[in-house]
């Protein structure tokens, strides 16, 4: 089968977030079942260009119908850790992908407008013909529209449309112009409440738009699908979703065991896995040395992410101080995307400098992301909501026990040592509490401290069982095969 996927990200040349990992992970594990892949991507300023190999011209003179005139365009073709890249660079007025970042614009919806037009012209004039388009977030939202309603009489009527949503809060809200400006027009046809005119707001929803138009859609857990559908999760979208339920469900997302095995990790002091820990131990003795923090028989419990309210950043914050309590070390790994919230953690982070059990790591630190995953004995995950999450799934793999709040791909992947009957005992990998309050994190986080001091042989029981998990991409990319035959046929 030949699938190109149009997305906004692909690490690690483009990451803004857990959706770059997703493209990359995703095409690499269709590519090792044997079908054909190739992905649309902006280029824009800011890549890491010493992550694409061979780079070259592959379509000079694009020529981009655009708001009643032209833009001209170029498109690169390049590799990206073996993956087959295409890189469209718009030679607009606007630069707009000549900003030092990806996202963040006022004009981004126009933005990816622009790219999203300039992707199926390529198609088309480069006489692409794939079998699926795999369009992700909002930001591709406008291209299963535009297929269904301009392209396929071009010639690519046979094309089906998967779209993929990775978070529902962001939808791509746009005026009218942006009709204009594709080539779409008929703003009284598209404000048709059937079609994409936002359910609160007189605007236009890239992201309605590809619920409505795509083949088939998916969000990236089937327990976040559930409560995109029925709860406030879905942000707006739920009669939409509601209305294509026969199109729509959840595929959990994998993770690249390449890139995150305690086995194979260079970032790492020692290598060690299920059947033997000892390596382990090793690791938390390197994490402590690194970050001055006391040698002591203790478990080290940690938080690794963004600062957010997403992420239950009340809880995380309650976390430190509450592990403190019960005898436990507390490593953060983590960057703000508010001021006030950064302003709040610099202030603990001088508070508690010179507490020798704790240590504050303010931004992102790859190298020492995979330090803390592998010297930890117990990562907390209190989201807010989470469409998947990846943290808790690298967590499991390097015998770093889950304590997370029981929404979304979280409840997918992380089974309850004490509570989750649906499974024995030998299948239980972590802890789950439910309630976005302070009783519920203390009473998750209280239960694994607890096994910990009181119960090491069952602990480790416990690690090794998570570690057992595979989250690979294998089957999931199994199940968008599945997905992608079913819209074809």
């Amino acid at each position: 089968m030949y699938i190109v996927q149009i997305a906004s990200e692909c690490a690690p040349v483009i990451k803004a977030g857990g959706l770059g990992d997703v493209v990359y992970g995703l095409s690499q594990e269709l590519e090792a079942q044997g079908h054909t892949v190739e992905l649309i991507l902006p280029k824009y300023d800011c890549m890491r260009y010493d992550n694409i190999w061979g780079l070259h011209d592959a379509y000079r003179e694009l020529s981009v119908p655009w708001n009643g005139a032209a833009v001209h365009c170029s498109v690169y073709c390049g590799w990206v850790h073996g993956r087959v890249c295409f890189f469209i660079e718009t030679h607009d007025l606007a630069n707009s992908f000549n900003r030092g970042r990806v996202y963040g614009e006022s004009d981004d919806p126009m933005r990816f407008a622009l790219f999203s037009k300039a992707a199926m012209e390529f198609l088309l004039q480069s006489n692409k013909r794939p079998d699926v388009l795999h369009c992700h977030d909002w930001q591709t939202g406008l291209i299963p529209v535009m297929l269904y309603e301009m392209y396929q009489y071009y010639g690519m009527d046979h094309l089906r449309a998967c779209y993929t949503i990775h978070n529902f809060k962001h939808q791509g809200i746009a005026g009218p112009e942006v009709l204009a400006a594709t080539g779409l027009n008929r703003p009284d046809y598209y404000y048709q409440p059937d079609k994409l005119r936002d359910n609160y707001n007189n605007a236009i929803n890239f992201m309605k738009g590809g619920i409505v138009y795509a083949n088939n859609v998916n969000t990236v857990s089937p327990h976040h699908a559930w409560e995109a559908r029925f709860s406030e999760v879905g942000c707006g979208l739920q009669a939409t979703l509601e209305q294509h339920q026969g199109k729509f469900g959840g595929i959990l997302n994998g993770i690249n065991y390449d890139m995150w095995s305690p086995q194979e990790d260079k970032h790492i002091t020692a290598p060690y896995c299920a059947e033997d820990l000892s390596g382990k131990a090793l690791c938390k003795k390197a994490l402590r040395e690194r970050l001055l923090m006391r040698d002591s028989d203790k478990p080290i419990v940690c938080f690794i992410g963004r600062l957010d309210q997403q992420k239950g950043v009340h809880l995380v914050h309650h976390s430190i101080y509450w592990a403190l309590s019960q005898r436990a070390q507390f490593v953060l790994l983590g960057s703000a995307t508010e001021s006030s919230i950064n302003d709040m953690f610099w202030r603990e982070k001088h508070h508690l400098n010179d507490n020798p059990d704790v240590h504050l790591e303010l931004g992102f630190n790859e190298e020492l992301a995979h330090m803390i995953y592998a010297g930890a004995d117990i990562i907390v995950v209190p989201s807010n909501y989470e469409p998947c999450g990846l943290t808790q799934v690298i967590s499991l793999k390097y015998g770093n026990v889950p304590v997370v709040r029981g929404v979304g791909g979280l409840i997918n992947t992380v089974f309850d040592w004490d509570y989750d009957e649906n499974l024995p005992e030998e299948k239980r990998n972590g802890f789950v509490f439910f309630q976005s309050d302070t009783p519920g994190l203390e009473s998750g986080l209280q239960r694994a401290i607890d096994l910990w001091y009181k119960n090491q042989p069952k602990f480790q029981q416990l690690q090794a069982q998570g570690m057992s998990y595979d989250y690979s991409w294998k089957d999931p990319a199994k199940k968008y095969v599945e997905v992608y035959e079913h819209i074809r046929a």
